[in-house]
């Protein structure tokens, strides 16, 4: 049997919404007045209830609704009403008074229709919105309070299965079998369904085989869905032929349940993030777990907009969105199991978000609304804990309306209590409201905001009455409805004071009964005791609830209020004087505890209490603070004040000491801290420590047995003294005692037993603190004497040196060797706690007692077990270790090396802090002592140093450091030949010092002024270093020409000669000497490096004097400017406005250079050619002095100009381009200018070309080119050209193929056929002048000559018009020459002649003006005469 619950949770904002909104339905209601020149109706007066529900006089009358004074007004009225109509109708008797009875009655029944219709639809409306309410309120999720049973029966009998579901809204049900829906219609003779106020069953009649199975219920709502299911065994009578009756019955089989694998320490979060809280199950829930259940300090946690709970299969997580302080607290999960629940707690600390201002106070906590009114909220709330860089001087208080999101400022000035009243708001508003803390830094970030808060009337509840009718219907009555018509309101009463401290004084009243039907305001008068003035108090304030805050009242006096109502008939009377009210004293801060106690816990927590102060009145709670001894930085523990006097403090740092102080929290704030605790380290409790565990049987001869166990796994803080040993037969159920005293040792032999008995024993393990827990009792083993030849099994398995890969392994050899001695071991190891599949680690057995296991997978579990060996086989396996898990612990170190200030090897070893108070224990290959006379141990806190006293190879080996109090705190180091050769020469330097050079030897420098200085530098030396400085064998010592300098501090030696001689020349030597340390430095200053020095010096020293008059800063040199001109440059200074500058080439001056006043002088060469070579000078001169710069600009220099130059020409290059011609491809590129200097190449596809013959490459003085003659198809491809400057070479390409390469063989086709048509085209080449002269009556011949293949027509024309070869016209054509013949020419023949020749390539026309004169006339001027 098993219920599965699925859930799905509704939003808590959901809920409150719709809460928020069937309250606000129920108290807000439109209302209607009446003019004061009205008459009301009679129905304001008392409502019309229809007869048939229940009369207005029966509620009147009946004593089981509530009278006031409200109802006797209305049951006198209608008892007048009775009497005014009894009257009346006596005054008739005849028919007009029944006709008028009757039309009476008519409207009577028509209004009374009429009113209970709409009281009905009004009753029916507030009647389903208040159920609609109800229901979501009270929305469930399905579950089974009963779930179904398993049944196992016989063949033929009947069986009912029930349960019973709940949930809201009510689930609906579904059967199954075999996951089968099961309907009321199917097989309605065998299966009958039922449902009964909420219990469902399913009845089977006469049950066969084929009724067995599992049967299902699935219980659904929009909420969620539950499951519950039962199997059903029907056992059959049938059994065997023989007669043997076999009924075999399937038992369930108790599913295992999940419990907590993992779970949430205590956290800590900021105030502002998010909290996410987790814990895993060490299986999947089972069905009845599903409701796992979280609680914050024992209240339970609900799902909403800021809290998610989420529940896995094997999991489950809280996350909290947005954390306050007031979410601080004791967090706890709760999982059922079968034998109950099972629980997990954890605090959780928020601590304060970062200030709004640095040094500002915490939030304030736990803001709370109460008394809330139309216009009136009284607020409350807890100070901080962090009172920021002073204490909190008061409180600032915002209120918000809900949607706007903008926060007003309640208060002008700081209040100093912790508590509020805030008047003056809107009614049937919705308002949140904060408060900041404030002190000398400024205003602290706000508290959470409160809760939304609607302003209502309090009172409206008891003014409505709800009856109650038939079929659960109901009906609204309100005081308003029945309220008289009353014009001046009375005035209010019982004034008197229901908030008073030392600043303020909120005064209380109930409104006037009868209050009438129109809204109500109030005045409130104040006066001062024994005076007959009253003035008003509330001055312009509209006062709409029953409540006012007087906050100018003076301390000493004593005041009588009184409150008038007014509406906007008038105003009433004043009320009664409420008693004398004076302000209390001023509420002071709480006293503070006292007795603070720290007491150990765990190694991370401390249990802190302490005794609350004698006068506990006004004290909310408690607020912690810790500190580190030593420090000043003191941190508060909890943001949200404790009620009890004792807590734990997590969160504290292992091996640290602190102490701590408490402050009480009150309403007038908190207070002075608590004298400090005693200081208190973090460390774990003493305890007694755990039981052993692993007892196994080393040997046994018959009447002894030599038993072994291992240690505790926990000490308890103190090491384990010793063990006791109980011992008891098989069949016995008493325990003995082995030994009275404790042994220390983990291995016993137990005497005086019987041989053939099985005995059991048990291990108690003892501590300063006490004896703890016995082990579990080991198996039953056999006293009877070992004769087996394989050896006993190895004991004492301890791990050292765990980390992410590897470990290290431990074990004693067997007690008994068997029928020969051990020769090996077998290590077998497994992974995971569960598995049994061993594997050996080696190949080869293990000779030695110890092994490094290696390839282990970090984060996995592992166990481990030996076995020995001998010649007769592999013996008895050793008890498994407990799973060890392969990872690094935090703060793991190894073993280090090296050699100390003395000179010493040394291995050191430093473990983490812990709690304990253990030491490091040495030992060479995990089992030898270290010998003493070859070193020695010195530790300190948590570092232990191993030191050999005179390290050789004797000391070689494997050494291994490990914690007494921790085993598993351990590490090794092999030391190795090579180690001890490098640490030998590094102990022989430290013990033989020498004197460091910080500078590469001796340094020679000279100076400007030709003075020369010799210095080196070394380590920075103390004050008693001594220098000898030796020359030539001989000590030196300083001169007035060579002066010794010696700077200790910084290591500095130094010789300064101002004049460098022959003498000086030699072998300079420095020997250093400081306390053990020593050295020597030598400068070999002959020959060659004596002359170079002495030579340079004479020179800075000529041109120190140089620079006394007018002198080249920068000499001539030579640059190339981007536009590929050269550009010559010096620089002068020191000059004045006498100096002058000139240029000269080759002996001749230059006058275009030019001089700046900077002092600098450029020449300026615009293209660069052979002539440009030369030698170049520049002078400068004035009174003081002549100074000279020389540039010879030839040979390899001119070389390097222009390879410069040519580098920037090539680099001026564009890219190649292409230009068509009717002989073929034009490729050229565009440069600044080009120089023959210059090497240029074409290449077609990495092909040389132009050497060939078809090309032809060309220059000019800014183009490259070569001609490609008679393109063809085969040209198609890339084109580079090369421009080698002499040591680059710069390339520029051109692809051309594709289209470009179709569209350049296309132009070039176009320009070849344009030249051959300009070749053949048909052209006259000689003939004809512009003008002709002839006189009169002679014969005129114009011969033209052409030319054209073919050979072109040729015509004659006049004014454009052909002249035909007739009469005096004579056109005569031969072989590309015509003759124009014209005989006897007249006047009219003169005018334009052309000759036009054409062929099918072009035409051509040519003119001739031919002027005819008479005689005696002159021609033309212009005119050639025939």
């Amino acid at each position: 049997m098993a219920t599965k619950i699925v859930t799905f949770h509704c939003l808590e904002a959901q809920e409150e919404q719709l809460s928020h909104s069937m309250q606000l339905s129920s108290q807000l209601r439109k209302k209607t007045f009446t003019s004061s020149d009205e008459e009301p109706p009679l129905c304001q007066f008392c409502p019309i209830i229809p007869g048939d529900i229940m009369s207005a006089k029966e509620i009147l009358t009946d004593p089981k609704f509530p009278c006031n004074r409200t109802w006797e007004a209305l049951g006198e009225t209608v008892a007048n009403d009775e009497l005014h109509q009894r009257d009346q109708w006596t005054l008739f008797g005849n028919e007009a008074e029944k006709v008028e009875v009757e039309v009476i009655r008519n409207q009577h029944e028509v209004r009374r229709r009429v009113d209970h219709m709409a009281l009905r639809k009004e009753a029916q409306r507030k009647a389903s919105m208040h159920l609609r309410f109800l229901e979501d309120l009270s929305m469930k999720v399905p579950d089974f309070a009963t779930p179904l049973r398993p049944h196992t029966v016989w063949e033929g009998m009947n069986v009912k299965f029930s349960c019973s579901a709940q949930g809201s809204p009510a689930p609906c049900i579904t059967w199954y079998k075999d996951d089968v829906p099961l309907r009321a219609t199917s097989l309605p003779w065998n299966y009958k369904l039922q449902q009964n106020y909420g219990l469902n069953t399913l009845e089977i009649r006469r049950c066969s085989t084929a009724d067995g199975g599992e049967y299902k219920v699935v219980a659904r709502s929009c909420l969620g869905e539950a499951t519950t299911f039962a199997t059903l065994v029907v056992n059959s009578y049938r059994g065997v032929e023989a007669g043997l009756l076999c009924v075999q019955t399937t038992v369930p089989v108790l599913e295992q349940e999940a419990l907590f694998a993992s779970t949430f320490p205590p956290t800590f979060v900021k105030e502002g993030e998010n909290l996410v809280l987790f814990c895993s199950f060490s299986s999947p829930l089972l069905s009845f777990q599903q409701d796992v259940s979280w609680f914050r300090d024992g209240l339970p946690l609900r799902p909403s907009v800021r809290v998610d709970l989420q529940t896995a299969r094997c999991s489950t997580t809280l996350t909290l969105k947005g954390a306050h302080k007031e979410h601080e607290g004791l967090y706890s999960v709760r999982l059922r199991t079968w034998d109950g629940t099972r629980e997990h707690c954890a605090f959780v600390y928020v601590k304060d978000g970062s200030a709004a201002v640095p040094g500002a106070a915490g939030s304030p906590l736990q803001v709370e609304c109460s008394d809330v009114n139309r216009d009136y909220v009284f607020l409350s709330w807890k100070p901080p804990s962090a009172d920021g860089a002073g204490p909190v001087r008061g409180y600032f208080i915002e209120r918000c309306e809900v949607g706007t999101k903008k926060w007003i400022r309640c208060n002008e000035e700081v209040r100093t209590l912790c508590h509020y009243p805030v008047m003056g708001l809107k009614e049937n508003t919705l308002y949140q409201f904060r408060v900041c803390a404030v002190n000398q830094a400024g205003v602290g970030r706000p508290s959470k905001p409160t809760n939304p808060v609607l302003t209502s009337d309090p009172m409206e509840p008891s003014r409505t009455m709800v009856v109650r009718v038939d079929r659960g219907r109901e009906i609204v009555i309100t005081k308003d409805q029945l309220e008289s018509q009353i014009r001046v309101p009375f005035p209010p009463t019982d004034v008197r004071v229901c908030e008073l401290s030392d600043t303020y004084a909120v005064m209380c009243w109930n409104e006037p009964d009868p209050r009438g039907k129109e809204p109500l305001t109030y005045f409130v008068e104040q006066s001062e005791s024994g005076k007959p003035s009253w003035h008003l108090a509330s001055f312009e304030m509209r006062i709409s609830s029953t409540r006012f805050a007087a906050f100018d009242l003076q301390k000493g006096k004593v005041y009588h209020f009184r409150v008038r109502s007014v509406n906007k008939y008038g105003v009433s009377e004043p009320s009664e004087a409420s008693p004398p009210v004076s302000l209390r004293e001023a509420l002071g801060v709480p006293a503070a505890p006292h007795s603070v106690q720290a007491i150990r816990d765990t190694d991370s927590s401390v249990l802190l209490q302490w005794k609350e102060p004698k006068n506990t009145e006004g004290i909310l709670g408690y607020y912690l603070y810790c500190c580190e001894t030593g420090t000043s930085d003191w941190r508060t523990i909890n943001n949200k004040p404790l009620a009890c006097t004792r807590f734990t403090v997590h969160g504290l740092r292992t091996g640290k000491e602190y102490v701590f102080r408490v402050k009480s929290v009150g309403r007038a704030g908190n207070s002075r801290y608590s004298e400090e605790s005693e200081p208190l380290r973090v460390r774990a409790a003493k305890r007694v420590p755990s039981s052993p565990s692993a007892i196994a049987l080393l040997n046994c001869t018959g009447s002894e047995m030599v038993i072994a166990w291992r240690a505790p796994e926990r000490s308890g803080g103190e090491p384990v003294r010793g063990y006791y040993l109980d011992w008891r037969e098989k069949s016995q159920s008493a325990w003995s005692e082995v030994n009275v005293r404790p042994v220390n040792e983990r291995v016993y032999t137990v005497s005086g037993l019987l041989e053939e008995h099985y005995y059991q024993f048990r291990v108690f393990a003892e501590n300063i603190i006490g004896v703890g827990r016995p082990s579990q009792p080991s198996e039953a083993f056999l006293c009877e004497r070992w004769t087996m030849p394989v050896p006993g099994c190895p004991y004492d398995l301890e791990f050292r040196e765990v980390r992410q890969d590897s470990l290290v392994l431990l074990w004693a050899e067997p007690l008994y060797q068997g029928q020969s001695q051990v020769t090996g071991y077998v290590v077998e190891i497994r992974q995971g706690e569960e598995s049994e599949d061993w594997t050996t680690v080696t190949k080869e057995p293990v000779t030695d007692t110890q092994l490094k296991v290696s390839g282990l997978q970090g984060g996995q579990k592992y166990c481990l077990r030996v076995s020995a060996i001998n010649s007769a086989g592999v013996g008895r396996p050793s008890l498994s270790t407990e799973p060890i898990t392969a990872q690094t612990s935090p703060g793991t170190r190894d073993i280090e090396i090296g050699v100390d200030n003395d000179g010493f090897i040394f291995l050191s070893f430093e473990s983490p802090e812990t709690d304990a108070q253990g030491e490091v224990k040495w030992s060479k290959s995990y089992r030898e002592p270290i010998d003493a006379g070859r070193a020695r141990v010195e530790s300190k806190q948590n570092k232990s140093v191993l030191t050999f006293t005179a390290a050789s190879e004797e000391d070689l080996g494997l050494y291994a450091a490990e914690r007494t109090d921790s085993p598993d705190i351990s590490s090794s180091f092999d030391f190795t030949a090579a180690d001890l050769e490098r640490l030998m020469e590094l102990s022989w330097q430290i013990r033989h010092p020498l004197i460091g050079l910080r500078s590469e030897g001796w340094q020679v420098e000279v100076t400007e002024m030709g003075a020369v200085r010799l210095w080196l530098q070394t380590e920075p030396l103390s004050k008693s270093a001594e220098l000898r400085m030796i020359l030539n064998d001989r000590e030196i010592s300083s001169t007035p020409t060579r002066r010794i300098g010696f700077d200790r501090e910084n290591g500095l030696v130094e010789i300064l000669f101002d004049h460098l001689s022959k003498e000086d020349e030699g072998s300079y030597t420095a020997q250093l000497k400081d306390g053990r340390a020593k050295n020597q430095f030598t400068l070999v200053l002959v020959d060659e490096k004596f002359k170079q020095t002495m030579a340079r010096s004479e020179a800075n020293r000529q041109d120190w004097k140089r620079r006394a008059g007018p002198h080249f800063e920068e000499f001539l040199s030579w640059t190339v400017t981007n536009d590929c001109e050269m550009i010559m440059k010096c620089k002068v200074t020191n000059v004045s406005k006498d100096t002058t500058l000139k240029w000269f080439k080759d002996g001749v001056e230059i006058t275009q250079a030019k001089y700046d006043p900077s002092g600098v002088s450029t020449y300026t060469v615009a293209q660069v050619t052979k002539k440009e070579a030369g030698v170049y000078r520049a002078i400068v001169s004035d009174s003081r002095g002549t100074d000279e710069s020389v540039l010879e600009l030839v040979d390899k220099e001119f070389d390097k100009l222009m390879q410069h130059l040519g580098k920037q020409c090539a680099l001026s290059a564009g890219p190649v381009r292409i230009q068509c011609t009717a002989a073929g491809f034009k490729l050229y590129c565009s440069l600044k200018y080009y120089l023959s200097y210059m090497k240029t190449s074409w290449y077609f596809k990495e092909k040389r070309i132009d050497q060939e013959e078809r090309t032809k490459p060309g220059s000019s003085m800014q183009k490259v080119w070569i001609e490609i003659f008679n393109p063809t198809e085969n040209d198609k491809g890339k084109y580079t050209l090369e421009l080698f400057d002499g040591q680059e070479t710069h390339k520029r390409s051109l692809d051309l193929s594709g289209q470009a390469f179709a569209d350049a063989l296309l132009e070039y086709q176009r320009l070849k056929q344009v030249e051959i048509a300009e070749k053949n085209r048909a052209r006259v080449t000689k003939g004809l002048p512009d003008v002709v002269a002839i006189k009169e009556d002679k014969s005129l011949c114009l011969t033209c000559f052409a030319d054209g293949d073919p050979v072109p027509e040729m015509f004659w024309l006049k004014n454009d018009r052909e002249i035909p070869s007739a009469g005096r016209f004579h056109v005569a054509t031969d072989n590309k020459c015509s003759t124009l013949t014209i005989h006897s020419v007249n006047m009219e023949d003169s005018g334009n002649y052309s000759v036009f020749v054409r062929n099918k390539y072009g035409v051509e026309t040519v003119n001739v003006t031919v002027s005819v004169y008479k005689h005696g006339e002159k021609p033309r001027a212009d005119a050639i005469e025939v």
